[in-house]
């Protein structure tokens, strides 16, 4: 059992939300469960498998007062004559908290906002630069709040030519990584030189912090096969799927994709595991006659406004594939994604699962779908545009696809 920070006020807090670094109860992970991972990252603290520094990334910004910059306007005496007002346990779940949480978690109506300028960019920058500079030391919460306000992870500093991943990696700072991964910085981003934050890190001698940043630069396809199997990657065996007519069909589809719309789909079907998997988490602990309700169900991945209509469209397709259809879709991404990487040609792609998921391993060291809508190019962005990420999206690790991949994609 994970102890709870003792001392807090916190109904029942046996949730948390892991971008946001506070711990949540039951109800208010009802709505959490809603907003979608691009607001707030939900996770069991007890049924749900946690890297140890993770949580304990988790718990220190929840004890020093994470909650804070979510709530900074509230925190004033006049907000109580401007109308704003936190939401009372005694309040209703629908609309009162339900309203509240979303203006928080979602909307951000109540971060401390920087003074306006003529060039929004300018103030990003220099929120950035900030972070670059705080991340060498131990203070969660000072780059918790700058990435609130619009700080960059992946801020690339011009003068001193490397990420504040680099930083935290040579100073040893596995908190401070926690932190920026989660907010999409990437563990195999290079410097001026070609070093990744990883190489600082083993350059540095912290081997632990090392280790970390590459199970998070494979948490994509680790996660993915941990789904069809059940154990992580290394010495695994799953059997392959019986693949239909109309499912070889659309794995030619995938395999046409290119490496940038195959990294978007990759994300999609990553966000999908983790909705099926936190509902049957939610569904396993709740008690069913009182909070399981038809309002408690998230039914689909919710919206993600940075994203196209078209590419939100198709995520919400990903839940209509029953566990067979989905699975498939699984493995045909792992097996692509083992063969983009090699360079191979789709003829050359090994359908062998097993093998597949154990050259996973070896980088550590060690409802129904219709029958018209099988195409996965559908859930592919429509836009080629990039995006930087917003505060409170994390990304996850990327497809590691050819050099001539897009250069800031997500890291599978």
């Amino acid at each position: 059992m994970v102890n709870v920070l003792p001392g807090k006020r916190v109904s029942k807090p046996r949730w948390a939300s892991i971008n946001r670094g506070v711990l949540i109860c039951d109800e208010c992970c009802s709505i959490h469960r809603g907003l979608g991972r691009h607001s707030s990252q939900v996770r069991h603290l007890t049924h749900t498998a946690w890297p140890p520094s993770q949580l304990q990334t988790v718990q220190m910004l929840y004890s020093n007062g994470a909650n804070s910059i979510w709530e900074h306007c509230l925190l004033d005496p006049s907000s109580i004559m401007s109308g704003k007002r936190k939401a009372n346990p005694q309040d209703r779940v629908h609309p009162n908290k339900t309203e509240f949480i979303k203006a928080k978690y979602q909307m951000l109506a109540f971060v401390h906002r920087m003074p306006c300028r003529e060039d929004d960019s300018v103030t990003a920058k220099d929120l950035s630069k900030q972070l670059h500079s705080s991340v060498r030391t131990g203070n969660l919460e000072t780059c918790l709040r700058l990435l609130s306000l619009g700080a960059q992870a992946n801020f690339f500093h011009p003068e001193k030519g490397n990420t504040p991943l680099h930083v935290a990696a040579k100073a040893g700072q596995l908190l401070q990584a926690e932190l920026l991964t989660v907010y999409g910085a990437d563990p195999g981003a290079p410097d001026s030189s070609g070093n990744t934050p990883i190489d600082y890190a083993r350059q540095a001698g912290h081997q632990e912090l090392a280790d970390r940043l590459v199970e998070i630069q494979f948490e994509l396809t680790d996660r993915l096969a941990f789904y069809l199997c059940g154990r992580r990657p290394g010495n695994m065996t799953c059997s392959s799927l019986d693949l239909s007519e109309l499912a070889k069909a659309a794995k030619k589809k995938l395999q046409s994709l290119s490496n940038h719309q195959f990294e978007e789909l990759a994300m999609d079907v990553y966000d999908e595991v983790d909705r099926r998997e936190t509902d049957a988490v939610w569904l396993a602990t709740q008690n069913h006659s009182t909070l399981v309700t038809e309002t408690t169900v998230v039914p689909f991945l919710p919206v993600n406004p940075e994203y196209s209509s078209t590419r939100n469209q198709g995520r919400q397709k990903l839940a209509r594939f029953n566990a067979h259809e989905f699975a498939t879709l699984v493995i045909d991404i792992l097996t692509d994604a083992r063969r983009r990487q090699q360079g191979s040609s789709p003829d050359h792609a090994k359908d062998n699962v097993e093998l597949i998921l154990k050259d996973i391993g070896s980088r550590h060291g060690s409802e129904n779908q219709e029958a018209d809508q099988p195409d996965y190019d559908s859930v592919a962005s429509d836009e080629d545009t990039e995006r930087e990420p917003a505060s409170g999206k994390d990304e996850r690790t990327k497809v590691l696809l050819p050099v001539d991949s897009m250069q800031n994609s997500r890291h599978i």
